[in-house]
């Protein structure tokens, strides 16, 4: 895709108009989850014809566990627009500080867009199941439907979401960047701008949708346990990365819940990306002011997701890593050309493992 290139500065100064006015080997090794809840495995074209690029085989070796989904590696934007221009990261330097100004609050943590740029993530790429693929359906995932105007953001299980891909419609309009790369790239990025979020890495050049992703495969919560991680499981996500990915609720607040005040977060810190959320979820009673979703209380019980449930208490780094991992391989469902990618991670702004006034409850941005 032919990307669009103006003098920085001009694109900034009409981002914030538009936003705020309107050969290798096949075989890997297939680690055991830490609580022994399954094994990982290889998706889209990696489970099909294995690595054969460098960019490949660094995916492969995320999502299998043996290599890490975060990058702390910060490049700069070329100031020659020739230059910029002959590299494809380029534009994504340019998308990143607009969606800086759009996700981090002004007292530094990050804000409801954020928030909901997490969301539309999980749910644009949930919307794949190893049932369909297998079937001769395989569409959905990570395609950038959500974003489309294929009316998925009518659907009730996106409520909520509208603002924001309202917004991040206006970017791609913008920058003419891809939906399906914009929609993780920006979900991505959002819990970099989180404070002690981790520097995930970036990859680009996946393919558009072509019509809207299947109904019915994203969670509900409430739902049984047993549903959730055989729903998941047909994700190729095991019990051990649920837990994980499950933190996300760490920053979110619930918007559509009967008898639940429009606003309520799911732990005390929702504009930091910490580990409150494991240890409150479980806590009797909830602390005030929470509102803890059904599916995370009956899940965080489960023996199946318990065990690696408590080891992220108190462990900002085991947690944070173990995201990056159960997070890539969600970003990469329904992608069938992930040898073809490019890791464009330099292009995200700096992490922030320290920030002062994190542990301020309910401070928000």
């Amino acid at each position: 895709m032919k990307h669009f290139v103006r003098p920085l500065s001009t694109l900034l100064t009409s981002c914030l108009f538009f936003l705020f006015a309107h050969a290798f080997p096949r075989a890997l090794p297939i680690p055991q989850g830490q609580d022994g809840s399954g094994s990982r495995e290889l998706i889209g074209d990696l489970r099909t014809v294995g690595p054969t690029t460098p960019v490949g085989r660094s995916i492969a070796n995320i999502i299998m566990g043996s290599e890490s989904g975060q990058s702390s590696v910060i490049g700069q934007r070329p100031a020659n627009d020739t230059a910029c221009a002959a590299d494809p990261c380029c534009v994504w330097y340019d998308v990143s500080l607009a969606l800086t100004v759009l996700f981090l609050g002004p007292a530094g943590r990050c804000n409801n867009q954020a928030r909901a740029a997490i969301r539309l993530g999980f749910h644009d790429a949930g919307t794949w199941s190893k049932t369909n693929r297998d079937s001769g359906l395989d569409f959905g995932g990570a395609d950038g439907s959500l974003l489309m105007n294929f009316g998925e953001d009518a659907r009730a299980e996106n409520n909520g979401l509208q603002g924001i891909i309202g917004k991040l419609r206006i970017v791609q309009k913008l920058f003419k960047i891809g939906f399906a790369d914009l929609v993780q790239y920006a979900s991505i990025h959002a819990v970099v701008t989180c404070p002690l979020g981790p520097r995930l890495r970036a990859f680009t050049g996946r393919k558009d949708a072509t019509r809207a992703a299947p109904d019915g495969l994203l969670p509900d919560v409430h739902a049984a346990a047993d549903s959730l991680i055989a729903l998941f499981q047909d994700k190729t996500i095991v019990p051990h990365d649920l837990a994980a990915l499950l933190g996300a609720h760490s920053t979110s607040k619930a918007f559509v819940q009967p008898g639940v005040p429009a606003g309520t977060p799911q732990d005390t810190t929702p504009a930091v990306w910490d580990v409150r959320f494991y240890n409150e979820t479980i806590q009797s009673p909830s602390p005030k002011g929470v509102f803890v979703f059904p599916s995370d209380a009956v899940l965080s019980k489960h023996p199946a997701v318990s065990t690696e449930w408590n080891s992220f208490i108190d462990a900002q780094s085991h947690w944070n890593e173990d995201y990056a991992t159960a997070y890539t391989r969600l970003s990469m469902l329904g992608v069938n050309n992930i040898n073809s990618l490019r890791e464009c991670s330099q292009t995200l702004p700096p992490a922030r493992p320290d920030f002062p006034g994190a542990s301020v409850q309910f401070a928000d941005s």
